[in-house]
């Protein structure tokens, strides 16, 4: 398939970009754009995404534009990252819009692959991480994480993105993916972005909009009470995570998977607050996986 751009037109209030977004459904497409653009001499950002696009995607493409010369962002609903087929099915596909919005937040080129592409007949290829992703999410989410690690080293192997941009929100798949890189020695820097919230401080997610409106509500609960549960811990209360999860129970989270901190070198239990460490949560509610975290610090 070939190159199509967006045109300049239709972006009457957004700033023009130093060229026209490259739109590419295929690989060899991609990989010539960034053999020109290395030609240059020029640096790659890569933000690599499932789409349904929310203001703290385009803040990582903000960062991308800040740090790098030219900036991809890619849109793939992975497929062998879930390990619900009804939560693959129900995961919003938004294309059109993702494409404009970030034609207007001033991306070079959209990377936008099927199934076929990025996993052609035969594939048999990958990517498992020993130890920081067998807990949290991984011990609820088998395969998860074997999923996202192969895609995300596909992508990054195939855009020779000199940065990669992900938001912290996900921050067990950020250190998975610095640890991919680190041990296959992929020559990238992973950039880990603050989360971006919304103005009840709930994280924002794709999935936020899949709340019903009493649903949505009693989300807004949730970083209240995890700064509460976060301060408690600073303090030294070894019972915080605890009463944090039945507060969570209390106000209609059902289940909650976890509420613990944990050291955010290597995620290993915090015992206490003397180094590094955050507040995860993971909890169901309306039907809907909502996931978060704080620092401790």
């Amino acid at each position: 398939m070939s190159d199509t751009t967006m045109p300049d037109a239709a972006m009457p209030n957004a700033a023009m970009p130093d060229t026209a977004m490259i739109v590419a459904h295929d690989i060899s497409t991609l990989t010539a754009t960034v053999a020109r653009w290395r030609a240059e001499g020029l640096s790659i950002g890569l933000v690599p995404t499932m789409g349904a696009l929310h203001e703290g995607h385009l803040t990582l493409v903000e960062a991308a534009l800040a740090r790098c010369d030219r900036v991809i962002a890619s849109i793939f609903v992975n497929p062998i990252q879930f390990d619900n087929q009804d939560d693959l099915a129900k995961y919003p596909r938004t294309a059109d819009e993702d494409a404009e919005h970030l034609r207007k937040a001033g991306a070079h080129a959209l990377f936008m692959p099927d199934a076929t592409v990025m996993y052609p007949a035969g594939f048999a290829t990958t990517v498992h991480v020993k130890g920081v992703s067998s807990e949290l999410c991984g011990a609820f989410r088998p395969g998860h994480f074997d999923g996202v690690a192969t895609v995300v080293t596909k992508l990054l192997l195939i855009s020779r993105a000199d940065r990669a941009f992900f938001g912290e929100k996900d921050f067990q798949q950020l250190q998975i993916i610095r640890r991919v890189v680190a041990d296959l020695n992929i020559p990238v820097d992973i950039v880990g972005c603050p989360i971006k919230r919304e103005s009840d401080m709930l994280a924002m997610s794709s999935r936020n909009r899949r709340l019903s409106p009493e649903a949505r509500r009693i989300a807004a609960r949730l970083p209240a009470l995890m700064r509460a549960a976060v301060e408690s811990f600073r303090q030294g209360d070894e019972e915080s995570s605890a009463r944090l999860r039945a507060a969570l129970g209390a106000e209609g989270f059902d289940p909650v998977e976890y509420a613990t901190f944990r050291q955010e070198a290597d995620l290993a239990p915090a015992l206490d607050a003397s180094t590094p460490c955050r507040l995860f949560v993971a909890a169901w509610l309306d039907g809907v996986r909502l996931i978060d975290n704080m620092p401790v610090a």
